[in-house]
């Protein structure tokens, strides 16, 4: 499993966008994890979908995000917490 996390809807418009955004700024790889298939994840994640997460650091990245934001998240830098 890996330590990055894309929290995700199915027939997600933004979801696709942010896996575009990803591929661009090169991301390593990281488990899509479909919010609507558990009550939990749909009441924290539900409105905010897509989140990248990041479980070293406990740290997310909700959307809007580019490829520059992503660099710097994965970098250690801005992230906004839940």
């Amino acid at each position: 499993m890996s330590d990055l996390i894309l929290y995700q809807r199915d027939y997600c418009h933004l979801c696709d966008l942010a896996l575009a955004v990803l591929a661009e700024a090169r991301a390593p790889d990281f488990d899509s994890v479909w919010v609507d298939d558990s009550d939990e994840l749909e009441q924290r994640y539900g409105t905010r979908v897509p989140v990248l997460r990041d479980a070293r650091g406990d740290r997310e990245l909700d959307w809007p995000f580019d490829a520059a934001a992503v660099g710097r998240f994965l970098s250690g830098g801005a992230a906004s917490n839940a």
